[in-house]
């Protein structure tokens, strides 16, 4: 039994690698449903019924606890999932919640009234998909008042990143920068809510400016698991094996992978 990782494609490596450098005796399985990237053009019923069947086939794997390393997915499929269909014994979490907490420098079971936080102007840049559900809005609205936030959708971004083209990735970053800046021109903090996006980190902070905050998430949901495996041990099992699963061309996704990361990474298929 190991330690789920969830993504609609290579975006979550980002978190896989931030993982495994922080929980380095933590037994990983990552699921990239590659076949089907990327999910943020899709409707929200069909990024649930995806995102539902990867589960599944993690939890065959020995996953009790999965992480949705896609924000996609924890926008569009995980309060769903979490009021109807997980098992009680079984975990899913997703990527927003240690972003919220970062943000507003108060733990999620702290469930007092929401207060003003030091950020007022926020920007959010994500898919298509998390832009529309409004789901980080909702989810800070519980525990900030007084927080302006500004999305930006950003089109292409990932497809560019899991084609290898980071020319283009490069160009389209910059682009939805100063679309955002048209929106927010002074924008305090920037959340990169796509975990795709943290391969293109440096592109966005000089796009942004040294003066913007930019969270990112890998280091920020590592470190959330280091603290939720702490207080629920019986969730990590008795695996040891790392194995990295796709519903795409293993040869292909373990090609690009290897490229993501600068060390070799072998995918089976799913």
């Amino acid at each position: 039994m190991a330690v789920g990782i969830f993504d609609s494609g290579l975006g979550g490596l980002t978190v896989l690698d931030a993982v495994q450098k922080r929980l380095p005796d933590v037994p990983l399985v990552y699921f990239g449903d590659n076949a089907h990237a990327p999910y943020g053009v899709r409707d929200a019923d069909d990024v649930y019924n995806l995102t539902t069947a990867s589960v599944e086939r993690m939890w065959e794997a020995g996953c009790d606890l999965v992480i949705l390393a896609c924000n996609t997915a924890s926008a569009a499929a995980l309060r769903r999932m979490q009021e109807s269909w997980i098992p009680r014994d079984k975990r899913v979490l997703g990527v927003f919640v240690p972003l919220i907490e970062a943000l507003t420098e108060r733990k999620w079971g702290d469930n007092s009234p929401p207060r003003e936080v030091a950020v007022k102007h926020v920007a959010l840049f994500a898919t298509p998909a998390t832009v529309a559900s409004r789901a980080f809005q909702r989810e800070l609205a519980f525990r900030a008042i007084g927080v302006d936030v500004e999305a930006q959708a950003c089109g292409g971004v990932v497809d560019a990143i899991e084609d290898g083209d980071m020319i283009l990735a490069d160009a389209l970053v910059r682009s939805h920068v100063d679309a955002l800046r048209r929106k927010m021109p002074a924008p305090a903090a920037a959340i990169l809510g796509c975990t795709h996006y943290p391969l293109m980190q440096d592109v966005f902070q000089e796009a942004l400016g040294e003066d913007v905050t930019v969270y990112s998430q890998a280091n920020l949901v590592a470190e959330s698991l280091a603290d939720y495996l702490e207080r629920h041990p019986t969730m990590v099992g008795t695996g040891t094996e790392n194995m990295f699963l796709t519903t795409g061309d293993p040869r292909k996704v373990s090609s690009r992978a290897t490229q993501f990361l600068r060390r070799r990474i072998e995918f089976q298929s799913a």
